[in-house]
């Protein structure tokens, strides 16, 4: 029987469409789908100040870290509050004394908290709230704080409506930087930070690196990868004299008023 030259054509097509899919299936595979074969380039240039190749075959993927939703924690997180106890955190010589009902956790003038392990560079997730009944004014009102290695000051305060110098309300890096905008809530509504610390880098007393915090504020953008100009004071120049070891616990300052705290997660960097 005589084939037609066309019926031979579509036949080595029809043949070779799922070769054709498996590739096109490799190229286009999801990370952590390791059973497949590794796709890329060997002969694409090297990317300035890398050891890479654009779109390089042998480049590590990134691991898979699963997601939370509505500010849950995601799979790689170090959870340092869940709302149930803060057997994570210490106070003085012994434990965190704070209160601790309906997961959250409540200054109670038993001195500040700080964890119990040493983190350097991270993303920290943390919700609070002010008291919902003002009582005071400028940094009297629903003021606390969030530190980085114990030093570098993250502040808490009701700002909403509440007049006070730039560089002490919310979202500022206290004493050196102002938010960039004021996304506050009001008075009891809880607030949430996101965090991303960079620690700073010495090779013995000299400073090579400062450390520097971006800060998201209920969402919104308030510190852009802003350096600290050194550990965080009140009323003085901040400086990096002496140096410091590159990690220190996550401190929440206890300024007299009742701030609340829940949902406390880290992501190491």
């Amino acid at each position: 029987m005589k084939v037609a030259p066309a019926a031979i054509g579509f036949g080595l097509l029809l043949a070779a469409f799922p070769l054709a899919t498996a590739l096109h299936r490799s190229m286009y595979a999801a990370p952590g789908q390791h059973d497949q074969p590794p796709v890329g380039y060997s002969d694409t240039p090297v990317l300035p100040g890398q050891k890479w190749r654009v779109h390089d075959i042998d480049r590590p993927v990134p691991p898979a870290v699963t997601p939370g939703e509505n500010g849950a924690p995601p799979s790689d997180a170090v959870v340092l509050f869940d709302g149930k106890d803060l057997s994570l955190w210490a106070s003085g010589d012994g434990d965190a004394k704070w209160l601790v009902k309906e997961g959250f956790a409540e200054v109670n003038g038993t001195g500040s908290i700080r964890t119990r392990e040493a983190f350097g560079d991270c993303q920290l997730h943390i919700e609070w709230a002010t008291p919902a009944q003002v009582e005071s004014s400028s940094q009297g009102r629903g003021n606390s704080g969030v530190f980085f290695l114990g030093r570098y000051e993250i502040q808490v305060l009701d700002s909403f409506e509440n007049r006070t110098y730039a560089d002490g309300q919310a979202g500022a890096m206290y004493g050196q930087f102002p938010p960039l905008v004021n996304a506050s809530r009001g008075p009891g509504q809880w607030q949430s930070y996101d965090i991303v610390f960079r620690a700073p880098r010495f090779e013995g007393d000299k400073l090579l690196q400062p450390a520097r915090v971006t800060v998201f504020h209920n969402g919104v953008l308030v510190q852009d990868a802003q350096e600290y100009l050194g550990p965080s004071a009140h009323r003085s120049l901040p400086s990096y004299s002496p140096a410091h070891p590159s990690t220190g616990p996550i401190e929440l300052q206890d300024h007299g008023n009742p701030v609340r705290y829940r949902n406390i997660w880290l992501r190491k960097l």
